[in-house]
């Protein structure tokens, strides 16, 4: 079973719709028969790669949101997040475009390290300040997940992965994804925005039946018992 799963590292419903979809997965009877891939999406792609302002700022005055309205938003995220094991911190997040990080995240998924390194982004973003534009950050974590040192530096001297988080972002909009996070399963079951894990559970288990159909062996009259007591 394949779920794709489309999310910009830049949003902070993505990461705790990433903390229950892998709580669900994780008490999934065929959770070693699932493929798991991040697509690509960007909520904003007209951040400049350094934005001279806080997250407050960017969404009071980009967004046209009224300050009070995003510290109310911030502290119903901060605590949503904290039920899930998250620790966000809005005060310290660094503004910055999203693009590269996602080529990194594609970069990462041809070494084998794709969650790794989406989870780290989504981390290092939310809870740690870290600037996922910056150059010298992005590379410090290549190094950390243990990525090709020459194939990272391409990816500030190329358009290496340009294409396929492009193509991540087209498909998103051919499928009719209008926000993130939003996960695929088989391409039969869409599940928008970070739902309980309870939903996640109960949408894994209905996909797998559909692709794994019980089919019976044998007569159906044999020998069994049922609600009304035991054939003789």
């Amino acid at each position: 079973m394949k779920i794709e799963i489309w999310s910009d590292v830049a949003c902070p419903w993505c990461y705790i719709g990433k903390r229950r979809f892998e709580t669900a997965l994780a008490r999934f009877p065929h959770r070693d028969s699932v493929e798991v891939q991040w697509r690509s999406y960007q909520l904003d792609p007209s951040v400049p790669e350094h934005y001279d302002g806080t997250e407050l700022d960017y969404l009071s005055k980009r967004k046209g949101m009224a300050p009070e309205q995003v510290k109310q938003m911030f502290g119903h995220v901060t605590e949503t997040a904290k039920g899930e094991g998250l620790d966000y911190r809005f005060d310290t997040v660094v503004v910055a475009n999203s693009f590269t990080a996602h080529r990194l995240i594609h970069l990462a998924a041809s070494h084998g390290r794709q969650d790794a390194a989406k989870e780290r982004l989504l981390s290092d973003h939310f809870e740690h300040g870290k600037d996922i534009g910056s150059e010298e950050y992005l590379t410090a974590l290549g190094a950390v997940l243990e990525l090709p040192a020459d194939e990272v530096a391409e990816l500030f001297t190329t358009d290496k992965f340009t294409d396929a988080v492009n193509e991540d972002i087209n498909e998103a909009r051919a499928i009719g994804v209008t926000g993130v996070p939003f996960f695929v399963i088989d391409r039969k079951f869409g599940i928008s925005g970070a739902q309980p894990a309870e939903l996640f559970a109960q949408a894994l288990n209905q996909a797998w039946q559909e692709a794994n159909p019980l089919i019976p062996v044998g007569a159906s009259d044999g020998e069994a018992c049922g609600p009304d007591g035991c054939s003789i």
